[in-house]
Order: C-alpha cells, then sequence, then structure tokens
C-alpha cells in the first residue's frame, strides 16, 4: 500500500466556506482541522471569489472577463481579472500570516479542466467546451498556471506538504453529452473517459504534488479519475451507488476523501460521521487497519450555503470522526 501524503485519522473540509472575511474563516479551519487545513474559498464575496472565476484567475497567457454574468475569454486583462487575481493574492498573504510555521499538509482547491471549459464562453459565442483545440489550450495553460500557484504556496508554507484538489463537479455532464448549448435547444458531443483522463493528467504531471479529484455529483467517474494517476478522490458519500468501482479503486492504492457529513440539517455528530464510513469499509470488506491510513473524512461538498455555527460544528464532527477511526 502506498503512503499517503497526509496523517492517519485526518479530515479536512471541501473549500467553500460562508461570508466574507477570510481572517476568521483561515482562522477557523486552521483550529477544527489542524492535521490537515485547506485554503477557504469566499464565494459570497461575488465575481472573481467564484469557483470559475478563481481558477480562471490562474490562467497563463489566457485572460477572462465577465460579460452578461458569466466568465468568457478576453482579448486582454482588465478589471475583472485584476479583481480576481487581487482576492486571490489577499487569501494567500493571510494563509501565510496564519499558518506561519505551519508544518503539516496543506490542501489548495481549483477547478479542473472539463469544469472550467463548461464554465468559461470563448469570445465568439459558445463554451469553451466546444473547440477541442481550445480546450487542450485552456488545459495547458491551467496546467501551467497551478504549477506557479502550488509553488507559490510552498514558498509561503517552506514546511508544509502541499496537495492540490481539482474538482470537477461538471466532468459527469461533459461525459454523457449533457452540457447544454446556449439556446438551450441542444448539448455539446460528449467527451471520452480516456480523452477526459488525458487532460487531467496534463495537469497532475505538471503540478508536481498529490493531487485529489474531487466530484460530489452523483456518477463520479473514478476510472477516469484513477487512468489520471490522481492521488485521491474526493465525493459525497450519501451519493454511492456502485460500490465495485470503489473496492477496485481502493485495492489500486487510490486515497478516498470521504464526503460523510452532511452541508445541513441538524448538526452532525463525530461517531455518526465514523459509524457511515466505518460502515462503508466494512461492505467493501478492507482490513479496518487500513481505513484511517486511505481515507480522510470531510463535509460532503462545499459549505458556503450554510450558517457559520453549521460549518464549525460539521468540521469538528469531521475531526473527531477521523480521531475515532485511528483509534479503532
Amino acid at each position: 500500500m502506498p503512503d499517503f501524503p497526509w496523517p492517519t485519522g485526518a479530515a479536512t473540509g471541501i473549500g467553500s466556506l460562508p461570508g466574507t472575511d477570510v481572517v476568521e474563516a483561515q482562522r477557523l479551519v486552521l483550529g477544527e482541522l489542524p492535521d490537515l487545513p485547506h485554503l477557504p474559498e469566499l464565494p459570497d464575496r461575488g465575481p472573481g471569489a467564484d469557483i470559475i472565476g478563481r481558477t480562471a484567475g490562474l490562467l497563463v497567457e489566457m485572460p477572462v472577463q465577465l460579460y452578461a454574468g458569466r466568465w468568457q475569454m478576453a482579448p486582454r486583462p482588465g478589471k475583472d481579472l485584476r479583481r480576481t487575481t487581487d482576492l486571490l493574492e489577499r487569501d494567500l498573504d493571510q494563509m501565510t500570516e496564519a499558518g506561519d510555521g505551519f508544518a503539516g499538509t496543506f490542501k489548495v482547491q481549483a477547478a479542473g479542466p472539463w469544469t472550467l471549459a463548461a464554465g468559461i464562453d470563448l469570445l465568439i459565442g459558445g463554451r469553451v467546451l466546444r473547440d477541442p483545440g481550445a480546450v487542450r489550450d485552456l488545459t495547458d495553460s491551467l496546467a501551467e498556471g497551478l504549477r506557479r500557484h502550488v509553488e507559490d504556496v510552498r514558498k509561503r508554507l517552506p514546511r508544509a506538504t502541499v496537495l492540490l484538489q481539482l474538482d470537477e463537479p461538471s466532468l459527469p455532464t461533459v461525459l454523457a453529452g449533457h452540457v447544454r448549448t446556449e439556446s438551450g435547444l441542444g448539448a455539446y458531443p460528449a467527451v471520452d473517459g480516456p480523452a477526459a483522463a488525458t487532460a487531467l493528467r496534463t495537469i497532475v504531471e505538471q503540478v508536481g504534488v498529490p493531487v485529489v479529484a474531487h466530484c460530489c455529483a452523483p456518477a463520479v467517474p473514478l476510472q477516469v479519475f484513477r487512468d489520471a494517476q490522481a492521488a485521491a478522490v474526493a465525493f459525497d458519500l450519501s451519493l454511492l451507488k456502485d460500490l465495485d468501482p470503489l473496492g477496485e479503486a481502493i485495492e489500486a492504492g487510490l486515497g478516498l476523501f470521504v464526503g460523510a457529513a452532511p452541508t445541513s440539517g441538524p448538526s452532525p455528530d463525530g461517531k455518526q460521521v465514523a459509524e457511515r464510513v466505518r460502515n462503508l469499509w466494512s461492505r467493501l470488506g478492507f482490513p479496518a487497519a487500513r481505513l484511517p491510513e486511505q481515507a480522510v473524512i470531510t463535509p460532503a461538498c462545499g459549505l458556503a450555503g450554510a450558517s457559520p455555527a453549521y460549518v464549525r460544528a460539521a468540521l469538528t464532527a469531521c475531526r473527531e470522526a477521523g480521531r475515532r477511526l485511528a483509534e479503532a
């Protein structure tokens, strides 16, 4: 079994949190998730803090702009891109201050190439997804931008081990050929699994750190993520239907970021969260000792829509669940 780049019994967040105060968000993450904290994302701050805009700001020599409320390619950098890069720079400065001396594993998140291609328009109209050449250019630009981003984080937290999480909520829709055209009357052609994996692998090979592939939609494309050589996959446990592909992935040494704490409802309980994960592992038939090493406990998805009190309860429950699994 491989050595996983996170501590035994770890818990972390998916990325997004409510509110606009990055100082408080970073303090919360470092306090509640000390074994595997992450860079918080605060989409409530508006354009440029959203998943598409935030990642598009990392693209190299591919500027973007807002047009009619959507991100699109731009002929030159402008105020929308400056706002996006300023927000991220502020977040990184706060991370540098709050994480001074941090020597554990630290996670950063960005949209993957397929979610980005499905979420950004070409200047001439239509999604980037419509043009395979544009998708390749976007992927190469993103790979270089993420390499620089990871390197920046490493310099700011020189004692930390960095993980990169690629968020691909749109990938199942892309693979199924269900991304609608602007008219709503048609859909873009389906992308096959090997092509999807090739784009992801371009990024995995370039960033120089382990990559966690995240998809909290139904029908997580596990084979695509495995073929892309991701170190782990993050998913919503409540949406899991077919256990066989997951068992094969575990057997092959893929790490699991198990989204076991709900993102809404009554406050999660750490003991119940741990039991949900333990029951999954037991059904798959793997040795109990491997569970806290191979699995990380997370909320089911991002928590931007939750109240601050719920967020704290959910992160506390994930941390307690990880500890319970490690002590079992």
